[in-house]
């Protein structure tokens, strides 16, 4: 009987966890070539919208917003900005830089994982520099 209700509890604890989203965010391992320091930096001639994310959320990029190159993939130039933060969320928050290929947005950078996130379109951006 004590069996029986070992197992009757374990079951109900692994079961009833909460609700929550155990999705995560894919990226593909890989590392940064790190930039000399540079004078590439551009700003936001708009506000944007980022929809395409993992997970379903959704960031904006502020109007004027700055961001400065600190490094360089095979996909294109990985750009932070002091301005803004940037993250993408699922069941765990990710710092995300932005990985830029002819002023479109082609993916993130989630410089703590080194990993690149894709974007399924590139996203053109607004660019002023």
């Amino acid at each position: 009987m004590g069996r029986i209700f070992a197992l009757l509890i374990l079951v109900v604890v692994t079961t009833s966890g909460c609700p929550f989203n155990l999705a995560d965010v894919r990226f593909l391992p890989t590392e940064m070539q790190a930039s000399a320091k540079s004078e590439r930096t551009f700003a936001l001639a708009k506000e944007v919208e980022i929809s395409q994310l993992p997970c379903g959320y959704s960031r904006t990029l502020r109007n004027g917003t700055r961001w400065d190159l600190v490094g360089e993939l095979p996909k294109g130039a990985i750009y932070r900005s002091k301005d803004q933060s940037l993250t993408l969320e699922c069941s765990n928050v990710y710092e995300a830089y932005l990985v830029i290929e002819e002023d479109s947005l082609v993916g993130f950078y989630l410089p703590v994982e080194k990993g690149f996130v894709r974007v399924s379109d590139p996203i053109r951006l607004p660019i002023k520099k």
